[in-house]
C-alpha cells in the first residue's frame, strides 16, 4: 500500500507542477529584453529550469526543453549540458523526438568529444529503419558529425542506401558518402560502382549530389580522375539538355533551368578537362554554347558565366574560346554591381598571364576601376594594371598609375610605389625617363615611400654617369621648394647633391645655384623640427661631402657641422664630432676621404630578383658606420678629383695597373698609425705569447696588388692616434695604391722616399732580414701623426710574387708581431718575428 501511495503522490506532484513555457514564448521573452543584462537573466533562469527538469529521468517535456536549449545555443550561450538528453531523444521511438535529438546532436556534438561515440549504435539502427524519414535523419546526422571511426563503422550501411530505389534516400546517402570519403579516403573505392549510376538519374536532387561526390573523388585521387574522364560525354549531354530544355517550374530560377546543377557540372568539367586535350576538345562546343546562350542580366546567369569562364581558362581550350571568356569578364567590369566587378577583376588577375593580349583590350575599363569608390575594387584594379604593363604601354600605364598614387590611400602608397619601381626598371624606354619616373614616384608617395624605392633611385643615379648632371638639377628644383615633412625626397636629393654637387655648381646642370643658396637650404633642413633624424643624417653627410666640392663656403659648413657636436641625438653628435676633426687636425685628409662613391655593385631593388644592394644604412650614416667607413672603400675612384693624389704621393707618383711581380730589387709601403677597437681574427695568431693586452688587427699588405685600405670603426674612425705616445691600440693600414712602378720592378727606397728618409730625425730600424728578404722601417713624425715607411728588399736573386705582410700591435709596451709569406720561383715561404727595438723618440 505504501508504494502505491508513493506513486500516486508523485503523479499528483507532477500534475501540480506548472508546464514549461513553449519555445515561441521563450523567443518572445528574449526579444523583449531591452538590455543585454535582461537577456542574460531570462536565459539563465530558463537554463536553470531546464537543468532541473533534466534530472527527472522520465520527463514528458524533454523534447520541448531540448528545443529551447538549442535556441539558447544559437544565441551563443553554453548548452553542453544537454548533450546526453539529445542521445535520449535519438533513442526514442517517436519521430518528433528523434528529429529534435538528431538536430541537437548536429549542433552540440562533434568528433572531438567522446559523447559522439555513443550515437553510433543509434545511427546504425536508424539507417536500417523501414521508415525513409528516420533513415534520412540518420544520414543527415552522419553526414554532419561523422568521425573516421564512425565512418568506418557505418560505411557499409551508407553504400547499401546509395543503391536504394528511393531517390530521397539516394540523395542523402550521396551527401553522407561525400563526408565519409573526406574523413577516410581509402573507403573511396567502395562507392565507385554505385556512384556511376547516379549520373543516369532523372531526379535533379540525386544528380547534383552525384556530381558533387564525383567531383570530390576526382580532387582526392588521380586514379579516380582518370577513371571518370570517360563520363565527359555524359556530362556534356546533361548540360546541353539543361540549356535546351524548356520552362520547368520545378527547376526554374529567374528564367534559368537549374543553375545550381549547371554550376556543379561546369566545376566537374573543369577538373576533368585540365591538362587533357581530348576531354577539352569534347567540352569546347558546350562551353561556347553556355557562354553565348546564358542571359547575363540576372545574377544566376552571371554565376553560370563565371563558372564557364573558369572552366574555359583551366582546360586546353581554343584561343577563340579564351577570348570569349575574357570578353565576358570585360562585360562584368561594366556591371553596376560592385561585387560582380570585383569578381571580374579578381578573375582577370588570375588569367592575365594565360592570354595577356586579350586582357589588354579591356585596359581602359580596368584603368577606370582605379577611380572606383570601393577600396577593394581599386586594390584589385591596381594589381591588374601592374600585370598588364609591358614595353609598349609603359608610358601610358605609368602616367595613370602615378595619378592614382597621388590620390591613393596611405595603405596603397607603399606597395604601389614599390611596384612602380619594379615596372620602370623592367620596361623603361630610356634612362632619363627612368630617372624622371622614380622621382615622380618618390614625390607622389610622400612619406609612405619604402626604403627600397629610395635606395633604387639613389643607385640608378649613381650608376648612370651621363644623366647625373640632369638628375642633380631636377633634385635641386625639388629640394628648393620641398616641404620639410616629406622625408624621402629630401633624402634622395641631399644624397645626390652631396655626391654630385660640383656638377650643380659648375653649370653642367640646367640650373643656376650659388654656394650660399645651397648652404641656406641645408641649414633649413638640419634645423627643421619636421625633418626626421634619418633625414638629418643624410643632410649632414651630404653637407660634409660638399665641403670638398665648394670653394667659398667652407667656413659656413664647418660652423654647421661643429654645432652638431653637442646635439642631443647620439648619432648626429657622433657625426658632428668626427666630421669636425676633418676640418682641424686632419684637414689634409678631407679631400681624399670625401671623394665620390663608386657606382653601387649588384642588382637594384627594382629588378626581377627584387634584391636591393643599398639600404638606408649603407650609403648614409644611419647605422654605426661613419663617413670614413663609407668613403674609404678600396674601390673608390680616387683619381676623379685633384685631392685623390694625396695618398698616391706617398708612393712617389705610382700609377694604378702596374705590374704586380716583385723583381730582385726593393719596394716601400707607407703605413699610417691610426686607432681602432676592432680585432681581426685572421691576425690574432701573430700575438701568441703577448699577454700584455688585447691586440689590434692590421690589414694585410700584398706586394703584388693594391694593399687593401683599412676601414676603421665609426666610434673613433676620424680620430688618428697621437702617435704612439698614449699607448693606445694602434693599427697599421696601408694606402690604397699599387707598390710597383711602370717597369714592374720595386724601386730603391731612395728613389721613392728621398725626402722622407732625408728629413726624418728619427733613426730607422731593420725589422726583418732573413731568407733573402729585408724589411727596413723609416719614421716620420708630423705633429701627432707618425708615418712608418716600410722598405721591402728582395736579395734572393729569384722572382718573388704574392708577397704578404701582416702586423699586429698590443696596447702596452711598444712591440710589433709580423708575419710574412711569399712565393719564390713558385715555392711558398712563410716566416714570422717580433720587433721590439723601436726608437725611443717615437714616444718621448
Amino acid at each position: 500500500m505504501s508504494s502505491i501511495k508513493q506513486v500516486i503522490n508523485d503523479a499528483v506532484e507532477k500534475v501540480r507542477q506548472p508546464n514549461p513555457i513553449r519555445l515561441r514564448d521563450l523567443i518572445r521573452q528574449i526579444r523583449s529584453a531591452k538590455t543585454a543584462a535582461e537577456e542574460r537573466a531570462v536565459v539563465n533562469r530558463e537554463c536553470a529550469y531546464i537543468r532541473l527538469t533534466f534530472r527527472e529521468e522520465d520527463s514528458v517535456w524533454r523534447c520541448r526543453n531540448v528545443a529551447k536549449l538549442l535556441y539558447i545555443h544559437m544565441l551563443g550561450y553554453p548548452a553542453h549540458f544537454g548533450q546526453m538528453e539529445c542521445l535520449k531523444l535519438i533513442a526514442s521511438p517517436r519521430f518528433t523526438d528523434k528529429r529534435i535529438g538528431y538536430l541537437g546532436a548536429m549542433l552540440l556534438l562533434d568528433e572531438r568529444q567522446d559523447v559522439h561515440l555513443l550515437i553510433t549504435n543509434s545511427l546504425k539502427n536508424d539507417l536500417n529503419s523501414s521508415t525513409q524519414f528516420v533513415q534520412g535523419l540518420a544520414l543527415c546526422t552522419l553526414g554532419a558529425i561523422a568521425s573516421p571511426e564512425m565512418s568506418r563503422d557505418l560505411a557499409g550501411e551508407v553504400e547499401r542506401l546509395l543503391k536504394s530505389s528511393n531517390a530521397y534516400i539516394r540523395k542523402k546517402a550521396a551527401v553522407c558518402a561525400l563526408r565519409i570519403i573526406c574523413r577516410v579516403p581509402e573507403l573511396m573505392e567502395m562507392y565507385l560502382p554505385a556512384t556511376r549510376s547516379l549520373l543516369s538519374e532523372k531526379n535533379h536532387g540525386v544528380l547534383i549530389t552525384g556530381v558533387t561526390l564525383i567531383t570530390e573523388m576526382c580532387r582526392q585521387s588521380p586514379d579516380m580522375l582518370a577513371h571518370f574522364k570517360k563520363i565527359v560525354p555524359n556530362l556534356v549531354r546533361i548540360l546541353k539538355n539543361l540549356i535546351m530544355a524548356g520552362y520547368s517550374p520545378e527547376h526554374d530560377v529567374q528564367g534559368v533551368s537549374d543553375p545550381f546543377l549547371q554550376v556543379k557540372i561546369l566545376k566537374l568539367l573543369r577538373i576533368l578537362g585540365c591538362g587533357d586535350s581530348e576531354a577539352s576538345e569534347t567540352m569546347n562546343d558546350i562551353l561556347a554554347q553556355v557562354a553565348t546562350n546564358t542571359e547575363s542580366s540576372k545574377n544566376v546567369g552571371n554565376a553560370i558565366l563565371y563558372e564557364t569562364v573558369l572552366s574555359i581558362m583551366d582546360i586546353k581550350s581554343e584561343s577563340g574560346l579564351r577570348v570569349l571568356a575574357i570578353n565576358i569578364l570585360g562585360r562584368f567590369l561594366l556591371n553596376a554591381d560592385k561585387n560582380i566587378r570585383y569578381v571580374a577583376l579578381n578573375t582577370l588577375l588570375r588569367v592575365v598571364h594565360a592570354d595577356n593580349s586579350a586582357v589588354q583590350r579591356h585596359r581602359s575599363t580596368i584603368l577606370e576601376c582605379l577611380k572606383d569608390a570601393d577600396i577593394s575594387i581599386r586594390r584589385r584594379a591596381m594589381e591588374l594594371c601592374f600585370a598588364l604593363i609591358n614595353g609598349n604601354n609603359i608610358r601610358t600605364m605609368m602616367k595613370e598609375l602615378l595619378t592614382f598614387l597621388e590620390k591613393a590611400e596611405p595603405e596603397f602608397k607603399a606597395s604601389c610605389s614599390s611596384k612602380c619601381v619594379l615596372a620602370a626598371e623592367k620596361y623603361s624606354p630610356n634612362v632619363r625617363w627612368h630617372i624622371d619616373t622614380l622621382l615622380k614616384v618618390v614625390e607622389a608617395a610622400g612619406n609612405h615611400v619604402p626604403d627600397d624605392v629610395v635606395s633604387s633611385t639613389i643607385q640608378l643615379i649613381s650608376e648612370t654617369r651621363t644623366e647625373q648632371a640632369y638628375a642633380v638639377g631636377e633634385l635641386w628644383r625639388h629640394l628648393s621648394i620641398a616641404q620639410m615633412e616629406y622625408q624621402p625626397m629630401i633624402q634622395v636629393a641631399t644624397w645626390c647633391i652631396g655626391e654630385f654637387g660640383d656638377l650643380l655648381l659648375s653649370g653642367h646642370a640646367d640650373v643656376t645655384v650659388v654656394e650660399s643658396e645651397l648652404i641656406d637650404i641645408y641649414q633649413k633642413i638640419l634645423w627643421s623640427s619636421q625633418c626626421s633624424i634619418t633625414t638629418k643624417e643624410y643632410a649632414l653627410t651630404s653637407l660634409m661631402k660638399l665641403s670638398a666640392r665648394l670653394t667659398h663656403e667652407i667656413g659656413s659648413i664647418q660652423q654647421v657641422v661643429s654645432a652638431f657636436g653637442s646635439h642631443l641625438n647620439i648619432e648626429l653628435q657622433q657625426r658632428g664630432i668626427e666630421y669636425s676633426q676633418l676640418f682641424t687636425r686632419h684637414n689634409h685628409m678631407r679631400g681624399p676621404l670625401l671623394e665620390r662613391m663608386p657606382p653601387f655593385e649588384g642588382t637594384r631593388a627594382g629588378t626581377e630578383q627584387d634584391k636591393a644592394t643599398i639600404t638606408n644604412g649603407v650609403d648614409t650614416p644611419l647605422d654605426n658606420e661613419s663617413l670614413l667607413n663609407d668613403l674609404t672603400s678600396p674601390n673608390n675612384n680616387a683619381h676623379e678629383t685633384s685631392e685623390s693624389n694625396a695618398l698616391l704621393d706617398l708612393l712617389g707618383g705610382m700609377e694604378p695597373g702596374d705590374s704586380d711581380t716583385i723583381k730582385s730589387t726593393s719596394t716601400s709601403i707607407s703605413l699610417t698609425v691610426a686607432s681602432t677597437p676592432s680585432v681581426n681574427a685572421d691576425i690574432l695568431d701573430l700575438l701568441g705569447g703577448l699577454d700584455s693586452g688585447p691586440a689590434a688587427s692590421v690589414p694585410t699588405t700584398n706586394m703584388n696588388e693594391a694593399p687593401p685600405t683599412q676601414l676603421p670603426n665609426s666610434s673613433n674612425a676620424a680620430y688618428l692616434l697621437d702617435g704612439l705616445l698614449n699607448n693606445s691600440t694602434p693599427i697599421i693600414s696601408s694606402p690604397s695604391s699599387p707598390v710597383t712602378n711602370s717597369a714592374g720592378t720595386i724601386p730603391t727606397s731612395n728613389s721613392i722616399y728621398p725626402l722622407v728618409l732625408q728629413k726624418s730625425s728619427i733613426p730607422g730600424i731593420t725589422a726583418y732580414d732573413k731568407n733573402g728578404i729585408r724589411l727596413d722601417m723609416a719614421f716620420e713624425l708630423q705633429e701627432t701623426l707618425i708615418t712608418i715607411n716600410l722598405i721591402a728588399s728582395n736579395n734572393t736573386g729569384a722572382q718573388v710574387t704574392d708577397f704578404l705582410f701582416q702586423a699586429a700591435v698590443p696596447k702596452v709596451p711598444l712591440r710589433m708581431r709580423i708575419k710574412l709569406s711569399w712565393l719564390a720561383n713558385g715555392s711558398p715561404v712563410q716566416d714570422q718575428g717580433e720587433i721590439s727595438n723601436f726608437p725611443s723618440a717615437l714616444w718621448q
